[in-house]
């Protein structure tokens, strides 16, 4: 009996191993390369699968999803003969699971060397200054030849992105030099932009002020003119609605004249014509008052008629 049970628990061995290797799960995003007889036959996608045991082999399991693999820094020379380093990532998708198994050996391999050959052919045409400010140039023209080369390996490439370009020490110390006196060029042109608006604004704001204080003087004057003009025309009114004789303006003459002579600086007298008509016509009336008071060319008190008639004393 003991060979019986012996014989009985290989036969469960061997059938529960074959079961494990009848069924085969392959997880989301997964792929799975069948070999019958070292012949590829077909490709397990996600799920459940059943293949033959001990006749059908899983060759390979490939993930589909978008990969990110990022390259060492490789020397690369420009136009201009000098040599940067650049770093890149490369975004990546297995589309073909069957072609990224038999088309190419080891496809992350055959991707990098194919990027950096890509890209000493492209940086060779340029120099370093644009190679430095076109990183979107580079790009583009990189991602067309990954994607154009990787095609037939069942891979498509979404991206390629430039980490760091890094040009010799020496470059850079000349280039922070540059970009600094560039920057110190900047702010003293800018300062001088200021003080310039500065003193535009200043000179607008006076000159405004200038003419603002002009048009006020110029307010001010002819209010003052028309506040004279005024006061002249109410004196003339009331001059002549008084109906003042020739005596009374010789008096006013009079009256005036020591306002005219008033101040230290005053060494010239104008005289007006119309004073000589005014002395004469006070003249006139002061001899009037002088004869109602007894006689104006003789003795005061004495009437001129007697002052004839006296005869003379021998």
């Amino acid at each position: 009996m003991e060979p019986v049970i012996i014989v009985l628990i290989i036969l469960v061995v061997l059938v529960f191993i074959a079961l494990i290797k009848t069924i085969q799960v392959i997880p989301q995003a997964s792929a799975a390369i069948v070999e019958r007889f070292g012949r590829y036959t077909r490709t397990l996608n996600a799920g459940l699968n059943i293949v033959v045991p001990f006749i059908d082999t899983i060759r390979n399991r490939i993930d589909l999803r978008e990969q990110v693999v990022p390259f060492p820094p490789q020397p690369v020379i420009t136009q201009d003969n000098l040599v940067v380093n650049i770093d890149t990532v490369i975004y990546y998708q297995v589309t073909d699971a069957r072609a990224a198994t038999y088309e190419v050996a080891s496809y992350i391999q055959a991707i990098e060397q194919l990027t950096v050959t890509t890209l000493r052919n492209i940086i060779g045409g340029m120099d370093l200054e644009r190679t430095l400010t076109s990183r979107e140039e580079i790009n583009a023209a990189l991602r067309g030849v990954l994607d154009e080369a990787t095609g037939k390996w069942g891979i498509r490439v979404n991206r390629v992105e430039l980490k760091a370009i890094e040009p010799p020490t020496s470059i850079q110390d000349s280039m922070e030099k540059q970009m600094r006196a560039d920057r110190d060029k900047r702010a003293a042109i800018l300062q001088a932009e200021g003080v310039r608006q500065s003193e535009i604004l200043r000179a607008e704001g006076e000159k405004q002020s200038q003419i603002l204080r002009a048009e006020g003087e110029a307010k001010a004057a002819a209010l003052r003119a028309e506040g004279e003009a005024q006061a002249v025309r109410t004196v003339f009114e009331a001059i002549h609605a008084g109906d003042p004789d020739q005596k009374l303006l010789s008096y006013q003459y009079l009256q005036m004249l020591p306002k005219i002579a008033e101040g230290d600086a005053n060494k010239l007298w104008i005289v007006p014509s119309e004073i000589g008509d005014a002395l004469k016509g006070l003249s006139g009336a002061m001899g009037n008052l002088g004869g109602l008071g007894g006689g104006g060319n003789g003795s005061p008190g004495v009437p001129a008629q007697e002052r004839r008639e006296k005869p003379t004393i021998d």
